[in-house]
């Protein structure tokens, strides 16, 4: 057993040479990363984003569909049980989104593709085949900036027992990310 002393010394000690590594071993960006916003699907088409949140004791799904003016069709905030990773809320929110819509009858195809052997490969088939009932879906991955109304509503989980769904209304969570993405519509 040591001297709480020699314990503090030690810990003072090793977070000096940790700063002074992190100082030596730090990385310049020349150029930083560019902004995303958030864009509207064309013509007649609904777009959906997705979110998930993890939680100390659970998950957190947030979803919205929106039109092409930007305006609120659906959106979803839903909790959802501990996950292991990030991998594993995100898989499970993309699920739920999917599903959401559906249920929604916003959006009514994607193929099934081969078959995903991995521990969430149970979950990616489910999406195949939820996405397969759909007119037309196209999948793509955005910066947090850019899907901050569907993240705002991922977090607001956080204090959901049962699952809150707003019909061609906005969500109060998301209001100040709705309002902000709206900003950059006209420009």
């Amino acid at each position: 057993m040591q001297h709480p002393g020699q314990l503090n010394q030690r810990v003072t000690d090793l977070l000096t040479e940790f700063r002074e590594a992190q100082s030596s071993l730090a990385v310049s960006l020349s150029h930083p990363c560019s902004r995303q916003n958030w864009k509207p699907p064309a013509g007649q088409l609904f777009k959906l984003n997705f979110d998930a949140a993890i939680f100390e004791n659970g998950s957190g799904v947030g979803a919205v569909i929106r039109n092409a003016a930007g305006e609120v069709m659906a959106a979803l905030s839903a909790r959802g049980d501990a996950v292991a990773d990030s991998e594993e809320a995100e898989v499970r929110a993309c699920r739920k989104a999917l599903e959401f819509a559906i249920n929604s009858a916003v959006m009514s195809t994607i193929s099934a593709n081969k078959p995903n052997w991995s521990r969430l490969g149970v979950i990616y088939d489910d999406i195949g085949f939820l996405a397969a009932g759909l007119t037309y879906v196209s999948f793509s991955c955005i910066r947090h900036n850019a899907n901050s109304v569907a993240h705002s509503l991922a977090r607001y989980a956080n204090g959901l027992v049962e699952e809150v769904v707003w019909l061609e209304d906005s969500p109060p969570p998301a209001l100040d990310a709705l309002y902000f993405d709206l900003s950059f519509l006209n420009e």
